[in-house]
């Protein structure tokens, strides 16, 4: 646990939440400030700023619940869909320095995440990244 960070205090009791699930590894809870109604947070209960610094085995805890707690949601609020969401550093737009996943819920024509840039890659470009990529894992 980090003594600063706001995830971490509703983890302990000190900040209240709109608590959906809790087990030994995980809390979810609704977002405060929702993109849509139902809009929820799923994180580990222990402290991890990012995918890359969180074990595997607690990344495989989490994300058993993400599916169970979206397909809840989506139920309640009669959503036709779902958008799972997770943001690594800033530069990405995490928020908070916690490790989360949004669970989304959407609807035709919300206007949330109407279309993302498509770019494209050069001749041999594509090749050369997967190799150096492939080199580094």
């Amino acid at each position: 646990m980090k003594e600063d960070c706001i995830f971490c205090k509703i983890v302990r009791g000190q900040i209240p939440c709109g608590k959906l699930y809790e087990d030994q590894t995980t809390l979810a809870f609704l977002d405060v400030n929702p993109w849509s109604r139902g809009h929820c947070l799923v994180i580990p209960k222990a402290h991890y700023s990012c995918l890359d610094e969180c074990p595997d085995e607690i990344i495989a805890a989490v994300s058993k619940k993400i599916s169970l707690i979206a397909a809840s949601v989506l139920k309640v609020v009669q959503a036709q869909a779902y958008n799972v969401l997770n943001n690594n550093g800033r530069a990405a737009g995490q928020l908070v320095n916690h490790l989360h996943f949004h669970i989304i819920p959407r609807s035709a024509d919300d206007g949330i995440i109407s279309h993302a840039p498509q770019g494209k890659y050069n001749p041999g470009e594509l090749d050369d990244l997967a190799k150096r990529i492939i080199q580094e894992l």
